[in-house]
């Protein structure tokens, strides 16, 4: 599986961007997909994760509220709507594709957020 990332950039905080991802490859039915984001010195977290065969998302706390991940399911793309941007939200953003959803992950390239104050 191969993903590709965009969408990140620079924004104040308060501001919105929205994140992009699709992926390709020979598997095609892809069950989970998510975002997790990363800042230096830190581990990688998980911010949104969307379960197709239930329909169901998941957020990290911090993002609750702020944050919207959704599918396109039939072409295996995820988004993540992020809106009112604060400095902690300033990442590293990686798509994941998780076919079975056992959180064994194909990772994409990462996208930076920068939110400043």
């Amino acid at each position: 599986v191969q993903l590709q990332a965009s969408g990140g950039g620079s924004v104040q905080a308060g501001g919105s961007l929205r994140l992009s991802c699709a992926a390709s490859g020979s598997i095609l039915n892809i069950n989970c997909m998510g975002w997790y984001r990363r800042t230096p010195g830190r581990q990688r977290e998980l911010v949104a994760r969307h379960t197709k065969s239930g329909d169901a998302a998941e957020y990290a706390d911090s993002v609750k509220g702020r944050f919207t991940i959704s599918r396109e399911n039939n072409v295996n793309k995820v988004y993540l709507q992020m809106n009112n941007l604060t400095p902690e939200d300033t990442a590293t953003y990686y798509c994941a594709a998780d076919p079975l959803c056992n959180w064994i992950n194909y990772w994409g390239q990462g996208t930076q957020v920068t939110v400043s104050s």
